[in-house]
């Protein structure tokens, strides 16, 4: 079992299932471009000192990326996104997060790939405010 350091806490899963942990785990395995694009950026400290987890789960959701020191959650969008039911259910887990008291950041995977520096600078004003 992992050590848990000292920001794990309860807090930072907001009451998510234990089958949320194994489908995060999966999610980790199979990611997008842009995720694992991000990822490299944000892993190990290296963006601004701040530890980023990937696939996490919060309550019945599981985020792409979570810094649990700004309580905010970065969403990489694909394509599918722009549909309708979608964007339906992305405003209702957007609600959900927000609730919580979470900030939610949401980027398409275009944006990633073509505008990494941008991307990295919205993250950065989002862990100011």
């Amino acid at each position: 079992m992992k050590k848990r350091d000292s920001q794990d806490d309860e807090s930072m899963w907001k009451g998510a299932p234990a089958s949320g942990f194994l489908k995060a785990q999966s999610f980790r395995v199979n990611s997008t471009d842009a995720e694992v694009y991000l990822w490299e950026r944000l892993k190990s400290n290296q963006f601004q000192g701040l530890k980023f987890r990937r696939q996490h789960p919060i309550g019945i959701y599981i985020v792409d990326f979570y810094c649990h020191q700004h309580q905010l959650i970065i969403e990489i969008d694909g394509g599918y996104h722009n549909s309708l039911e979608q964007i339906e259910k992305d405003q209702e887990r957007t609600n959900f997060l927000s609730f919580q008291g979470l900030k939610v950041v949401r980027f398409t995977n275009e944006q990633v790939l073509r505008e990494i520096g941008d991307v990295l600078e919205k993250i950065g004003e989002w862990c100011e405010k």
